[in-house]
């Protein structure tokens, strides 16, 4: 052991996605904070699929902590910053399957990323942006230790100190642990649940020689989408379960021949066959779906296969004296949707700053910390019901039709919130007080959150194998829905029967002073934009384009350059 323990301000448990991003804030502003990795870089890790408010989340960390880095996965307009191994995502695309029947191209859902004013979002191959991130970390002056395993840590009233496997010992003034689901400090203090509603497992990896299923199903005009499924993130839906297609290979500039591939399952549907490998079950159970079974012929694993029990936990707490958990450290819930890494990344950002105004009044309380943990287990059990309401709805496509509108408005009112807020913020406090009620969807709009309770509510006691309940279901959901006042009018196009959202969703109408405008009116006009005027909006929006454009991303990027050589 080391004879007198190097002292820190901040430990940071983990090193990836969370970790690297907030050792990167934190340094930048003068903290000392070491970080702990007990696996070497490049590493795999899961959670590949961009969302808007995850990238909205990463573009407001680079503002608000003046870490410019932290925006560059947050749209394909930094691909020159990045390298050319991360994918495309124009789109979220769903395919409803029944076992032994071809895939009904009646039940199809293309809902489509706006272009402007960000660029198109990616498919991030995470060994790379972890490592990258991990960088900067360094760059702002973190220490970190890979290949460093943490043994123990023991906390007291006036710190914490850490002991590795290698018999090093250091000492912090908190400790944040982001190592994932076999976090020490919730295993040691007892706080991990399963109390979820949710119930998945899964079989993943990453493979090579994967088409675009419009190659060998139907092409994307005739489904009628505006993309091929596979410039986006694909979901085969089915009863009890879900398979994602993640590609990292399409588009012209990819360097990356890789396509990030993931069975979900309800075990209880569809239990585990310990009797065949990951690989074998993966194959046996996609047979039962000749479409998805046509998707997946002549393709080969790049990588080792992986297959998991449950998946779902959380944490009874989160904050602890001296320490948090942060990210999957604190719970994590299934791959749908993609909300884990924005849960991640949301957690991240507001850790930041707690921790930046606790370090500077040296005032590590718990009860400082709150925020982080109501937040944290917000986002969990918001996930949680959503995830368990799609595998339920997925058992009766009429179910699936009117849920998903649920799920698409929720996303839309979250990212408003989010673009809004920073928009109009005028310093990080203010960011973070803004956004306080946050709870994954829905932007914290009381209305919506009534909405939801609404519908999930019928979700839940509907029996999707009985025709006449789930008829009624459907009709009490879609007058719930179409008297929402505020749906924007793409996605009552979808409510009408329309297989996507538009490629295009900008129109003069948007520009109403009246609740069919852009800013609503009323409490909602209040809630997301508060006293901003139309103009200002407007130019706002106009200015995300010029600041957030490739070309000028790259002549930054240029100058940057020129002065790390003058």
């Amino acid at each position: 052991m080391n004879a007198k323990p190097t002292r820190y301000d901040i430990a940071i448990i983990g090193s990836g996605i969370s970790g690297s991003s907030l050792g990167a804030m934190l340094a930048r502003h003068g903290v000392r904070v070491i970080l702990f990795e007990a696996g070497m870089h490049p590493k795999f890790a899961v959670g590949e699929s961009m969302i808007l408010e995850t990238s909205e989340t990463m573009r407001a960390m680079a503002e608000f902590f003046e870490v410019p880095e932290l925006a560059y996965f947050s749209s394909e307009n930094y691909m020159a910053h990045i390298g050319t191994s991360h994918g495309i995502k124009r789109h979220f695309s769903y395919l409803h399957h029944v076992a032994d029947q071809p895939q009904n191209m009646r039940h199809a859902l293309q809902a489509v990323i706006p272009q402007r004013p960000h660029g198109y979002e990616l498919h991030i191959h995470r060994q790379d942006s972890d490592y990258l991130l991990t960088s900067v970390a360094v760059r702002y002056g973190a220490t970190v230790l890979q290949g460093t395993p943490v043994k123990d840590i023991e906390v007291t009233a006036d710190g914490v100190t850490i002991l590795t496997a290698l018999g090093q010992t250091y000492e912090a003034d908190f400790v944040v642990d982001a190592g994932g689901m076999r976090s020490l400090l919730a295993e040691k203090f007892g706080w991990r649940s399963r109390d979820l509603q949710s119930h998945t497992r899964t079989i993943f990896t990453h493979m090579v020689d994967l088409p675009c299923y419009n190659q060998v199903g139907a092409s994307h005009q005739a489904y009628g989408i505006p993309f091929p499924v596979s410039e986006g993130t694909l979901h085969h839906i089915f009863h009890g379960g879900w398979l994602w297609v993640i590609p990292f290979n399409n588009h012209a500039r990819s360097t990356n021949p890789l396509v990030s591939v993931g069975l979900q399952l309800d075990p209880r549907i569809h239990p585990l066959r310990t009797d065949l490998s990951p690989e074998e079950e993966f194959f046996d159970f996609i047979a039962r779906f000749p479409s998805i079974k046509a998707h997946f012929d002549g393709v080969r694993a790049a990588r080792v296969w992986t297959r998991t029990e449950r998946l779902q936990y959380t944490s009874t707490h989160v904050v602890g004296e001296r320490f948090c958990l942060l990210g999957h450290a604190a719970g994590f819930i299934d791959p749908l949707y993609s909300k884990g890494l924005y849960t991640t990344l949301m957690s991240t950002a507001l850790l930041g700053h707690l921790l930046l105004e606790a370090h500077r009044r040296q005032d590590y309380r718990a009860e400082q910390f709150q925020p982080l943990e109501a937040l944290t287990l917000r986002f969990v059990e918001a996930h949680d019901r959503i995830v368990a309401n799609s595998y339920k709805a997925w058992t009766n496509p009429k179910l699936w039709s009117v849920y998903a509108l649920l799920w698409l408005l929720g996303a839309y009112l979250e990212y408003l919130k989010l673009l809004s807020t920073r928009g109009r913020a005028t310093s990080r406090a203010a960011y973070f007080a803004e956004l306080a009620d946050l709870r994954l969807v829905g932007g914290g709009f009381a209305p919506f959150k009534t909405l939801a309770d609404q519908i999930d509510t019928l979700i839940e006691a509907v029996d999707p194998c009985d025709e006449a309940a789930v008829d009624q279901t459907v009709r009490q959901i879609r007058a719930l829905l179409a008297d929402f006042p505020w749906m924007p009018w793409a996605f009552q196009q979808v409510l009408a029967g329309a297989n996507h959202l538009p490629a295009n969703k900008l129109r003069l109408s948007l520009l109403r002073q009246d609740q069919k405008g852009f800013l609503g009116d009323g409490p909602f006009r209040q809630h997301f934009f508060g006293d901003a005027t139309l103009r200002q909006v407007t130019k706002f929006f106009l200015s995300e384009g010029i600041k957030y454009a490739g070309p000028m991303l790259s002549i930054r990027k240029q100058v940057g350059f020129r002065r790390t050589r003058n």
